[in-house]
């Protein structure tokens, strides 16, 4: 009969990776206390807790859970980060800390009910992070309102071409185009005759005729004043 505690470490087990969005299996030989407790504080950020348990516990935790391509992988010294959370961020976090510590090597794990290896755990940590993907859709979210705002601001301008535009393609439509008279036509604005005629104002001849030069005395009106 199991004794109680290796089946509460199986429970845990299988409770994490249930509550897991994702699992990674390391190899941490080699390393040291200090750098472990490094290592478990890069990963705290992306909301990933990492802890060791023994392989025969963890494959007793996997039996019948169709999981059986990561079974062979708890050989040696395996140490399980349970993600909550941003799995491409805890990615990045393990391959950034494997750069700098040979000794953490990255055997395999659990996306979701996915089973990823190596290879897949690099591709995620080239993703981006989970906050630079929510300001991209944020940014494709705000593209559309720009673009109609710039065209609420192009609409006064392009009223007159719009009408025109409707215009025509009710005409092609087979409608008549609107007449010439239902605009406002010429004759209805005051016509030539109307307007003020040029003998109405007052002529050069019609003015006295004293008023265009004074006239000078005459002979006898000279003889008189002498």
């Amino acid at each position: 009969m199991a004794r109680p505690e290796k089946v509460a470490v199986v429970e845990e087990i299988r409770t994490k990776l249930d509550d897991s969005d994702a699992a990674v299996l390391t190899e941490y030989r080699g390393l040291t206390v200090h750098e472990l407790a490094d290592l478990r504080a890069s990963l705290r950020p992306s909301g990933t807790q990492y802890k060791v348990f023994k392989n025969t516990l963890a494959r007793r935790a996997i039996e019948g859970r169709g999981l059986d391509e990561i079974t062979d992988l708890f050989e040696g010294p395996v140490a399980i980060a349970f993600v909550h959370g941003d799995a491409a961020a805890a990615a990045k976090a393990l391959r950034d800390f494997g750069r700098n510590h040979d000794a953490l090597v990255m055997k395999g794990g659990l996306l979701g009910e996915r089973v990823i290896t190596p290879n897949d755990i690099e591709a995620l940590a080239d993703l981006p992070s989970r906050e630079m993907l929510l300001t991209q859709i944020a940014g494709l979210f705000q593209q559309p309102l720009t673009r109609a705002a710039g065209l609420f601001q192009a609409f006064p301008r392009n009223l007159a071409y719009g009408v025109k535009a409707l215009i025509d393609q009710r005409v092609a439509g087979g409608e008549e185009a609107p007449a010439a008279e239902e605009a406002p036509a010429a004759e209805e604005a005051p016509a030539a005759e109307e307007a003020p005629a040029a003998e109405e104002a007052p002529a050069a001849e019609d003015a006295p005729a004293e008023a265009a030069a004074p006239e000078s005395p005459s002979d006898e009106q000279a003889t008189e004043s002498e």
